[in-house]
């Protein structure tokens, strides 16, 4: 169909005048190579040039017309056609068609084997033109099934890697069994060699008795010899008896006394060794008694040994924190001054001695040192009516770049903090409706340009910048300062409130009535169930936190104003608890992760990824990828490019995001699997 779509709009073939052909009907010899001009013939080197000129001319040749017609014709048709469609070669074969036609009209000697040549390429054309469209319903067909293919060599590897994971606990167990039943054995294998060497000396003691039990035969029989001869002897001066009668019975009874005695012997030699029952069930009761007292030992031992690990543990931590201690006592008594008498300071700062009580509470002095530097920062901060701008370059923030002096709106902590309250609040909607996190500082610059219009955005994120790097005391600004520096991610506050969220959805539920109170023991079971994977001791402080009077179980505790602020962000000492175990939590699971690695410079992703998967057997695969990703600062497809990276380097970026524990300790996860088979 489309071949004669074709042929309708290309033009007909036009005839070709007779003038074309060449003189005398016959073909042109002209050389198909010729330039047009002339042809020259090879010459030799001492040939001279005026016989070369005279060659020269008689060679001179000019092309035939009708070539000349044909490659005019064939230049036109070629020009006019629109080779950018999708069948350009169709329609640039056709010119080349026609011209062949041509030929074959006007040499009529030869049109037969041309028509012959020409009918067999268009078949083959054709023939190839079908081969083609009949194979491109298969190309359609092999992309379909290689994309099938692909998916189930995903969904294989997908399910080998779940079963690689669970054939790895399963070798970890096992080879904590085969370790465990090791140990059975050797224990085993003492007991019965300290029973071999008893029954040794059992057997010797009883192969002794029994050659002494032989003995004493043999002289018993002697002795009862000699007394029947004597009586014999007796008897006969007596009674004046046969001797020979006598004699005769002698030795009767001496044979029958030798038929005994082998009978005798005979029986000693088959059951001499043999241990009389009452013997053995004594023996057999003491073998029981001792088993099960070696079975108390044995447990007994195995509470030792892990009480002595855990000891072992606890004093190589009091070393360190001793070494620690005795470190710092050195440092302090080389730069020690005497204590300052901070009672002075309530003179110079604002609001007098009771505002300077109120600030001074609690705090060591490291602390009143950074208070007081704050309190004359802030004062300081006040007098400026002006910042000089950083400029516009790449290194500077986007939320600072700006020329020239922007104003000081000289905010107090609460304005600031109402601020940043309303930021974060902004943030996490949009964050929700996109699906995605966007980045702080260009949020922070986008929310104060809608709040306070282009001009003046850039006097508030100044003012708000260093009022928030003054004030590093409080907690929300913070972790707001790092978190817009780049020094911490966003997701740190986004775990810490969703750590609150998680307690407050607990104790809500523990509340029935919705009054704000639980009792204490409500409270201790919302927070077990909030934070399962919290020690005994960690669960008591949070307690002693939310109720510092010490009262009974049936005590009210009021949970709602446990997680209230005030008016500068300052929290309730539950918070600050539950933020500063949040913290901890988090640096002793990377030390663990730092130990897991061993002493290496550098580590590679595999060795990472194992090193997580080791530390916390129940960490799943996104939560995973999302601290390599973290820790390499590379999607998962450039894991292959990544270079090896110092261990302390990523060690610091993990500390950076929010890394924490999933699961339990790998020892808790054994030792509660054992538990579930005992009671199974």
């Amino acid at each position: 169909m489309q071949n004669g779509i074709l042929k309708c709009l290309l033009p007909k073939k036009r005839k070709t005048m007779a003038f074309q052909f060449s003189l005398g009907g016959r073909l042109s010899t002209w050389p198909a190579y010729a330039s047009g001009q002339a042809i020259l013939q090879n010459r030799k080197p001492c040939c001279s040039p005026e016989g070369r000129s005279n060659k020269q001319a008689s060679l001179t040749i000019a092309k035939p017309r009708y070539l000349e017609e044909l490659e005019s014709y064939l230049r036109k048709e070629l020009q006019s056609l629109d080779l950018t469609n999708e069948n350009a070669q169709e329609l640039k074969l056709q010119p080349y068609r026609e011209i062949f036609e041509f030929f074959i009209e006007d040499f009529k000697t030869y049109k037969p084997l041309l028509s012959a040549i020409k009918n067999e390429y268009e078949v083959t054309l054709d023939h190839l033109r079908q081969k083609v469209r009949s194979l491109e319903s298969l190309k359609g067909m092999l992309v379909s099934v290689s994309e099938e293919c692909t998916q189930q060599i995903v969904a294989l590897q997908e399910e080998e890697k779940a079963e690689i994971t669970a054939l790895k606990k399963e070798k970890l167990y096992l080879l904590k069994q085969i370790d465990k039943m090791e140990e059975e054995k050797g224990s085993l294998q003492t007991q019965v060699h300290q029973l071999r060497k008893s029954v040794a000396k059992e057997y010797v003691r009883y192969a002794n008795e029994s050659d002494a039990r032989r003995l004493l035969l043999a002289d018993l029989n002697d002795l009862r010899n000699q007394q029947l001869e004597m009586s014999l002897r007796q008897v006969q001066d007596v009674s004046g008896e046969d001797v020979v009668k006598l004699t005769l019975a002698l030795k009767i009874a001496r044979q029958d006394l030798t038929k005994a005695q082998v009978e005798l012997n005979t029986m000693r030699a088959d059951y001499g060794d043999v241990v009389p029952r009452r013997d053995y069930e004594s023996q057999e009761k003491k073998y029981m008694d001792l088993l099960e007292k070696l079975e108390v030992l044995q447990k007994d031992f195995e509470a030792l040994q892990k009480e002595y690990s855990v000891l072992l543990e606890i004093h190589r931590e009091a070393v360190e924190e001793r070494d620690h201690f005795f470190n710092e006592l050195q440092e302090v008594q080389h730069s020690s001054t005497p204590r300052p008498d901070w009672a002075k300071c309530a003179e110079v700062i604002a609001g007098g001695p009771e505002r300077w009580s109120i600030l001074q509470e609690g705090k060591s002095s490291d602390q009143m040192v950074a208070v007081l530097l704050e309190e004359i920062g802030a004062g300081v901060l006040k007098e400026k009516d002006t910042f000089p701008a950083l400029g516009k370059g790449d290194k500077v923030p986007v939320y600072l770049r700006y020329e020239g002096q922007v104003k000081n709106k000289k905010l107090n902590k609460k304005d600031v903090v109402n601020i940043l309250r309303e930021i974060w609040k902004e943030k996490v909607s949009a964050d929700q409706q996109k699906g995605k996190q966007s980045n702080l500082p260009e949020f922070f610059l986008s929310y104060l340009q809608k709040c306070y219009g282009d001009a003046a955005a850039f006097d508030w994120a100044y003012t708000i910048h260093e009022t928030v790097k003054l004030y590093r005391s409080n907690e929300a600004m913070s972790l707001f300062y790092d978190i817009l520096s780049g020094k911490v991610d966003e997701a740190q506050f986004h775990g810490q409130a969703q750590l609150v969220c998680a307690l407050q959805k607990e104790l809500a539920a523990s509340d029935a009535s919705s009054s704000g109170t639980v009792t204490t023991e409500q409270f201790s079971t919302a927070l077990r169930a909030a934070f399962p994977l919290k020690s005994s001791e960690q669960l008591q402080e949070l307690l002693d936190a939310s109720r510092p009077q010490a009262g009974s179980p049936e005590e009210l505790i009021d949970y709602r104003a446990l997680f209230a602020e005030d008016e500068e962000g300052n929290v309730e000492p539950f918070v600050a608890k539950l933020r500063s175990q949040y913290a901890g939590e988090r640096q002793e699971y990377l030390r663990e992760l730092r130990d897991q690695l061993g002493p290496v410079p550098e580590v590679k992703v595999e060795d990472l990824k194992a090193a997580f998967c080791a530390i916390d057997p129940a960490i799943d695969e996104l939560t995973l990828e999302a601290y390599l990703c973290l820790a390499f600062q590379a999607p998962r497809e450039q894991w292959d490019q990544s270079a090896p990276l110092p261990v302390e380097a990523a060690i610091e970026r993990l500390l950076a995001g929010d890394t924490k524990r999933i699961g339990p300790l790998p020892e808790e996860t054994y030792y509660a699997s054992l538990s579930e088979e005992g009671e199974a």
